[in-house]
């Protein structure tokens, strides 16, 4: 019977890309609203703010991601071309080297020339990519995916502090926003620790002191300017 085992790390590229978006999107449109609010604005024009934040905000999440990953596919494809070149004019240097990686890893020089010899003969690139350069299909970039996940998730994250601010009385909008806000980030910081299997606790105090913080920063700089202006 086949035994199939399930791996956080298969979760590495959808799950960053994921938190980042959710938490940018709450931390940046909560912090909006707080700082509008501190400056003195209207209900309609916080909500006006909040949706061109979060229409902008997905947007540049998509943008940014997709040009980061982007970069790292080409440099993925330029060390595979390189790669691909050595084997096919030096394959017995690449079979010494490959040998020479596993005996680093603790396997005797017989063993690791056999090991070398057999998996080259069945995927040369494949091996090389795995074992000399850390590629594998679990690592590999994926630009839609990842400017997808993000602009999605940042979407859905700045709709929270959001509907918050429509249906919270006006006299408790900051205060409510805020609180509301910060437990969509403890919830969202436990659950993406959880996922990744790391503690729960620690996720969630990381991300919320951080968006306490950028929120109280931003209500801060809305207060000042609100008096000037």
């Amino acid at each position: 019977m086949r035994h199939t085992e399930l791996h956080r790390s298969d979760r590495i590229g959808w799950l960053r890309a994921a938190v980042l978006g959710a938490n940018d999107g709450i931390v940046s449109t909560a912090s909006l609203v707080l700082g509008v609010s501190a400056g003195g604005g209207t209900r309609s024009g916080i909500l006006i703010a909040g949706i061109a934040g979060l229409v902008a905000g997905a947007m540049s999440m998509a943008a940014g991601e997709y040009v980061s990953v982007s970069s790292q596919v080409d440099t993925e494809e330029a060390d595979l071309g390189r790669e691909r070149s050595e084997l096919a004019t030096s394959v017995d240097s690449e079979r010494a080297e490959l040998a020479q990686i596993y005996v680093s890893r603790g396997l005797d020089q017989t063993l690791a020339a056999q090991v070398a010899e057999q998996l080259m003969s069945h995927d040369a690139l494949g091996t090389h990519a795995r074992d000399e350069l850390g590629i594998s299909e679990i690592t590999r970039a994926r630009p839609v995916q990842a400017a997808l996940a993000s602009a999605g998730t940042f979407a859905v994250g700045a709709a929270l502090p959001l509907l918050s601010a429509l249906f919270v009385p006006a006299s408790l909008l900051t205060t409510l926003v805020a609180l509301a806000s910060l437990v969509f980030l403890a919830l969202l910081g436990g659950l993406a620790a959880k996922v990744g299997g790391a503690s729960a606790i620690v996720g969630a105090a990381r991300v919320t002191f951080w968006g306490a913080l950028a929120m109280a920063v931003t209500y801060g700089a809305g207060a000042l300017f609100g008096a000037v202006v």
